[in-house]
Formats: structure tokens, C-alpha cells, sequence
């Protein structure tokens, strides 16, 4: 399938999915132009961005960072995987795209779109499709349904933060390990970061699904189970701080300036606090692009269920002990989050194999994308 250049600008063929809590517009390569370097406008354009407004109004954008976002897909260079999927996270202000992480949410729709697109074509009952998540070098093996050779996706399957059910897809993150080389890129379970403002804050940084650290909500005056009108303005700078200190602790900036111009996306950041209720470990709030997520990101989830794994880290401590052998729930601005950690052992211990999530995803509109003549 291939997009066209017309006489008042570019036709590209795409579709709007939506997976786990949230939503991206997915594209397959060959329907994009041979030169890479025409890539970024056209998809900016495509989305909606850069809108001075923040709406998005002149896209398929919503103006919302968990809707911002597009998926290139095409079949895969590695034996070992059906598909390549490229997740690209689309500033709504700024002529930028964040191509550094991958969406764990958007995941689950992959295998939905490989196999309407045909880049995959699994027998029916129930299929493994396996991914390599481009952005962060992994691999992911998707379960789902197949029936009379289509991806099955209506069910009734719910997950917090999605209105309506739908057929589970599970995911299976396999080594989750980043590529900062070690999954505690700093040799450390907790680290003291030092922020601009003078203050310092205790933090476990870990690159696990993506660079994500986490940090208590007490020490930034909230209580872990805020909404986004419950958070001033000056909490989310000094977040933000925190999040650009780790940045440069784990390597990824040379400094501060460099952490929020190069890596807006990553790291990840989330604030945890404990929980009296049995069911939950504990409360989990994330910020993406500077704003609380609705729900809780799919990678954030991933490297929480790792860090709660390992005794001695700020989330395990925050559990009251470390989350081994059982699944992991915790809560959400939406409801509740469960996944598993399964681990294995290596010649330095124990490490973790894979991350095990159930999410739902569906086709939203799929058709021709119009992009003006600039």
C-alpha cells in the first residue's frame, strides 16, 4: 500500500487504532516516501502539530499526549519476528516527534493492524505474533485470536480507563532490560538525585519496557492518588527537575539543558505511595510530557513490575516487600493495573525473563490520511 503525492498536497493511507489506554495513528512503511527525511513533516502534519492552541484541531491529534502518537509498522528484517514497529510520540506545541521509547499500550494494537494489513498471517485460533519494538530493541510476542483469518478483537475483556470491553491480547515483554546496558543503569537500587533547586530526592532508575525512575509521592507533597487538578503547577516543575536529574544519571544527557531538549519522553516518571488495601500494592501516578497520564502508561507498568521485583528498591519498599512469583496490582487514576515479572536466573542471579500484560485494542477508522501542500 502506498501513499501519492496529489496536486494540493499528500494521500496517505493509514489507520486510527486504539490499544490498551491509548490511541495512535498507524501507518505502514511503504505507504510512506523512500527518503526518511520526509517523514517528520508528513506526520506532524498528519497529526495536527505544531497547534500554538495545544488542540490539535487541523489533525487526527486530540491534543492529549496519550493520543498523540503514531505507529510505523512493515514486516521484519529479523528472522525471529513477524513485524517492526517504529512508535513515535508527536509533540502537540512543537514541530518535534520523540522516537527515543515505545508505547507499552499501543503495543496490543500492532498485531491487530499486521494482520489487516496482511504483514502477518497466523493460522486461526490462537496466534503468536512477534514484534521487534524498534525504538528500544525488543521484542515482543503478542497472543491473540484468530478467526477465519482475522484478528478477533470485540469481547468482553475490560481494562480500567477503556469504557467499553473488548478480546484480550497478551503481551509478553520479553528480557525488558534496556538498552542503558544494565536494567539499574546507575549499579544502584536507589540513588539520591541531586535537582537545580538544591533539594535532593530519593529515586530508583531503571531501564526496563523504558528509562523510567520512580520516586515517593511525600517527598514532592502529594499522597499518591491525585488527579490532574489536584497537582500545582510548581510540583510538576520539580518533577520535572527530578526526571532531568536522572536523565543525566543515566546517562542519556550530558546535562540538564540536554535532557529536556533531547529526551522529553524519556525517562518516564511516575510517584508511588503505599496502600492499606490487600488487592493493591500500592499507588502508582505517571506523567507523560509533563502531564499526569490518565490511566498509567503500559512501559511505566513494566518497570514497575520489575523494580518491585528487586528488594531494596523504592517501589518494593513502598509494596512492604518484593513482588515475586505472584502478579503485580497496583492502582491507577483509572482503576487497577495487573501484570507479572517472571523471572529467571543468570550467572550474577536472578533477572527478569519477561513481563507479562493483558491489554485490549480495536480499529478505530481506517481510510486516507489528507496532508496540504505546505
Amino acid at each position: 500500500m502506498e501513499g501519492g503525492l496529489m496536486e494540493d498536497g499528500y494521500r496517505l493511507p493509514a489507520t486510527l487504532m486504539r490499544g490498551g489506554t491509548s490511541k495512535g495513528l498507524f501507518i505502514r512503511a511503504d505507504a510512506l516516501p523512500d527518503d526518511t527525511e520526509q517523514w517528520h513533516p508528513l506526520l506532524l502534519r498528519a497529526i495536527g502539530s505544531p497547534d500554538p492552541y495545544g488542540r490539535q484541531t487541523d489533525g487526527l491529534g486530540s491534543g492529549s499526549a496519550n493520543s498523540s502518537k503514531v505507529v510505523i509498522v512493515s514486516p521484519s528484517r529479523r528472522d525471529d519476528c513477524d513485524v517492526d514497529a517504529l512508535f513515535g510520540h508527536v509533540f502537540t506545541k512543537e514541530a518535534r516527534i520523540d522516537w527515543s521509547g515505545n508505547c507499552g499500550n499501543l503495543a496490543a494494537a500492532v498485531p491487530l493492524f499486521a494482520v489487516m494489513e496482511k504483514l502477518a498471517r497466523p493460522e486461526d485460533g490462537v496466534a503468536t505474533i512477534a514484534i521487534w519494538q524498534a525504538n528500544v530493541g525488543k521484542r515482543i510476542l503478542a497472543e491473540l485470536e484468530i478467526f477465519k483469518g482475522q484478528a478477533v478483537w470485540q469481547g468482553d475483556f475490560r481494562i480500567d480507563g477503556v469504557a467499553f470491553p473488548g478480546a484480550p491480547i497478551r503481551l509478553r515483554y520479553l528480557d525488558p532490560a534496556g538498552d542503558c546496558s544494565e536494567m539499574f543503569p546507575t549499579g544502584c537500587l536507589l540513588d539520591k538525585l541531586k535537582l537545580p533547586d538544591g533539594s535532593q530526592v530519593d529515586a530508583t532508575l531503571i531501564d526496563a519496557g523504558n528509562p523510567t525512575l520512580f520516586v515517593r509521592a511525600r517527598d514532592f507533597g502529594l499522597k499518591g492518588r491525585e488527579s490532574a487538578a489536584d497537582i500545582d503547577p510548581t510540583i510538576l516543575r520539580r518533577l520535572e527537575m527530578a526526571r532531568a536529574a536522572a536523565t543525566v544519571a543515566m546517562g542519556l544527557a550530558p546535562d540538564f539543558f540536554a535532557a529536556g531538549r533531547e529526551y522529553p519522553a524519556t525517562p518516564k516518571i511516575s510517584f508511588l505511595s503505599d496502600d492499606d488495601d490487600p488487592a493493591c500494592a500500592l499507588h502508582a501516578r505517571a506523567l507523560s510530557m509533563g502531564r499526569l497520564h490518565p490511566a498509567y502508561p503500559g512501559t511505566d507498568a513494566i518497570a514497575l513490575a520489575c523494580a518491585c521485583a528487586a528488594e531494596g528498591t523504592l517501589p518494593a519498599e513502598l509494596a512492604g516487600k518484593p513482588v515475586r512469583g505472584t502478579p503485580l496490582t497496583f492502582s491507577h487514576p483509572s482503576g487497577t493495573l495487573t501484570l507479572e515479572a517472571v523471572l529467571g536466573l543468570d550467572p550474577l542471579g536472578w533477572k527478569v525473563d519477561e513481563v507479562i500484560m493483558t491489554r485490549t485494542a480495536r480499529p478505530l477508522m481506517r481510510g486516507d490520511v489528507y496532508i496540504p501542500e505546505e
